[in-house]
């Protein structure tokens, strides 16, 4: 990564501490995800050690129907080592592809179902203390079947079921849904059915979105592209 200052996108105060990053080890780089340790400047000229999972990101779909019902899914997960109630999702995982192309993508990979209307629900930073993964979630509107590619892995477990929008309220209220961003995505759209919350464009800035494992991954495929090139000139 390039060593400097964290800024505060949102601004601010022109005095207030810069967490410099004054240097920075990468200890794991794998297919999803790297971990980096950064030594970041602290207030009072310290400086401390910060672990950094580096992730893609991802896209959640809530797709509803006319009669207000979700598409939700059932997926093993195996960190948990369980199946959890989920909305459909997917990494951002296409260099340069446009988040709701990938939201598309996802929700007919996964569900069979294409949507015409698509607009912005919320977006949610995973667990910010350790990683940099940014979630966004769309609503999908005016649902329609497509054809499903075969599923493999725990896809091929899916269980897709339509609940709905208030069951699904309560069932993230009762414990049900602990994925984090299906309990966000299903609270947020009940905030618009209810009138309480407008949705944003599909195509709406997105200031916080994970950017840095992704520049990892090209920067990886144009070193190797590189390394390649190198090897085949005469002479080498």
């Amino acid at each position: 990564m390039t060593l400097g200052a964290h800024d505060d996108p949102t601004g601010g105060p022109a005095d207030r501490h810069r967490f410099d990053v004054l240097g920075s080890e990468t200890v794991y780089d794998g297919g999803i995800v790297a971990l980096r340790v950064d030594e970041v400047r602290m207030p009072g000229g310290a400086s401390a050690r910060r672990e950094v999972v580096e992730h893609f990101g991802a896209v959640v779909v809530a797709a509803v129907d006319e009669r207000d019902r979700l598409t939700m899914v059932r997926q093993y997960r195996h960190p948990l080592g369980q199946r959890l109630w989920e909305l459909p999702a997917g990494l951002l995982d296409i260099a340069g592809e446009d988040p709701v192309v990938a939201a598309r993508r996802e929700l007919a990979e996964e569900t069979g179902l294409a949507a015409v209307r698509w607009s912005t629900l919320v977006d949610l930073a995973a667990s910010p203390g350790f990683t940099d993964e940014v979630v966004r979630v769309f609503l999908a509107e005016g649902l329609s079947d497509v054809e499903r590619p075969e599923p493999e892995h725990e896809e091929a477990d899916l269980e897709i079921v339509q609940v709905e929008l208030d069951r699904a309220v309560q069932m993230v209220f009762d414990g049900e849904v602990v994925n984090a961003s299906a309990a966000a995505g299903i609270l947020a759209l009940a905030a618009v059915r209810a009138g309480r919350a407008r949705p944003r464009p599909a195509d709406a800035p997105w200031t916080f979105a994970s950017r840095a494992f992704a520049e990892r991954k090209v920067r990886a495929a144009g070193d190797g592209a590189e390394s390649e090139a190198e090897t085949a000139r005469p002479g080498r």
